[in-house]
């Protein structure tokens, strides 16, 4: 009885780890959302030292958090061109393995590094390369469990800014935006690499797709090329789709945001768009889309790599040159616009991870806020530069920090083209 009893509390006590872990882009529901008690809810820039610091190279991964450890990609020209899939104790900063792999960049923009982040679901971890290299490894030792040249498999039409989407887990199901030949979107068998299905003719966009609850049934969201689909997980039918073609090219980085019964859908060139899902069946409507006469005049929001946020019947984003912008939900108006969270500047960015009634701010200045958001304006908490931008994500206005950092079990974690470093939020 008494080994039962423990057995039991030490379920529960590993339930807490993994809940407090950063396991997957955005989050552990993928949405932005923190959920941890315990930590600050105010700061001054003395208090955020960092625990550790590790030395990396440059990438655009955001950082994931996972059962003690830390995972990132970045990249490395000299002697030759090769990816990296780094892994470091989450206490200690130190180096628990590394996994190096030949990586030609051809053809594609922006060359820092891997854009997608590590996904970690029980003990595999998934790391998808610019180039289409996607490798399966044991996430404690970095040993290879199987791999796949996605480029070659599916004759990817090579995005301009390479492969972005992160890895999507359902099940058993790995679900990657691909962008092939054959397909827009396939779906591997997580554990073998066995292909499961393939799906949509469509060419790929950046941003990584979202699993939602619609009518009582599970629903595979993804922003493509051309549509706005909902998809079977299980099989890759398609539900329903909103048309959203490129005006001039495909630039949908920010991930589709789902709140309510809604999916808001921003990008850069050609605005925002409001779909509303049916809650009884599986079909969706356009309700709005705003689309200024230019990336100046924008209308709405026109975000580009920053995903806005929804509370209660607001969105809040970073429109194309920096602005913050408030929107009523059910309308696309503005409401207000803000200048400090971001700089004004072209494809300016800032990332938003909401904890309780605050949101966590982190900029492309390396610049750490806590505030609240309401439709009467920013309240702008605290604020603290924590690492200093670097020039290989982008070689501009001094440097950039354009990687989604991580928190977990009371801390953040953040990256540049140097460095990854650690600070604790704990109280």
């Amino acid at each position: 009885m008494v080994n039962k009893i423990l057995l039991i509390v030490l379920f529960l006590l590993s339930s807490i780890v993994v809940a407090s872990d950063w396991p997957k882009w955005r989050g552990p529901n993928q949405d932005g959302t923190w959920n941890e008690t315990g930590v600050i809810d105010h700061f001054q820039a003395e208090q955020l030292q960092p625990v550790w610091q590790a030395p990396i190279n440059s990438g655009y991964t955001g950082p994931t958090v996972a059962e003690g450890h830390v995972y990132v990609m970045d990249r490395l020209t000299k002697p030759r061109q090769v990816e990296r899939i780094l892994c470091f104790d989450a206490q200690t900063g130190q180096q628990v393995w590394i996994h190096s792999y030949d990586c030609e960049y051809r053809d594609v923009g922006y060359t820092a590094g891997p854009r997608a982040s590590v996904v970690v679901v029980e003990g595999l971890a998934y790391a998808l390369g610019t180039m289409g290299h996607l490798h399966c490894l044991d996430a404690r030792t970095g040993q290879i469990q199987w791999y796949k040249d996605l480029k070659q498999i599916y004759q990817i039409q090579m995005p301009t800014w390479g492969i972005a989407a992160s890895p999507l887990i359902e099940d058993h199901r790995l679900i990657l935006q691909v962008g092939g030949r054959t397909a827009c979107l396939a779906a591997l068998h997580r554990q073998t690499g066995e292909e499961l299905w393939t799906a949509r003719s469509d060419p790929a966009s950046y941003a990584t797709p979202i699993l939602i609850d619609q009518a009582g049934q599970r629903v595979l969201v993804c922003y493509t090329g051309d549509h706005v689909v909902g998809l079977s997980p299980q099989t890759g039918g398609t539900y329903w789709e909103v048309p959203f073609p490129p005006s001039h090219m495909v630039i949908g980085i920010a991930t589709p945001v789902y709140h309510q019964g809604y999916l808001l859908i921003s990008n850069f060139f050609d605005g925002s768009m409001l779909i509303r899902l049916h809650p009884s069946e599986l079909s969706a409507e356009k309700v709005w889309h705003r689309r200024g006469r230019d990336e100046h005049q924008t209308d709405s929001l026109h975000s580009l790599i920053s995903t806005p946020l929804l509370i209660d019947d607001h969105a809040y984003g970073i429109d194309s040159y920096g602005h913050f912008r408030c929107l009523e939900l059910a309308t696309g108006d503005r409401v207000f616009e803000d200048t400090s969270i971001a700089p004004i500047e072209r494809w300016s960015t800032a990332h938003f991870v909401k904890n309780g009634d605050q949101v966590w701010i982190f900029n492309e200045k390396g610049e750490l806020m806590l505030a609240k958001f309401s439709s009467e304006g920013v309240d702008l908490i605290s604020r603290a530069r924590i690492i200093q931008p670097t020039r290989d994500q982008l070689n501009q206005r001094g440097g950039v920090c354009w990687s989604h950092p991580a928190f977990a079990n009371k801390h953040i974690f953040v990256r540049n083209d140097e460095e990854l470093v650690c600070i604790n939020l704990g109280q």
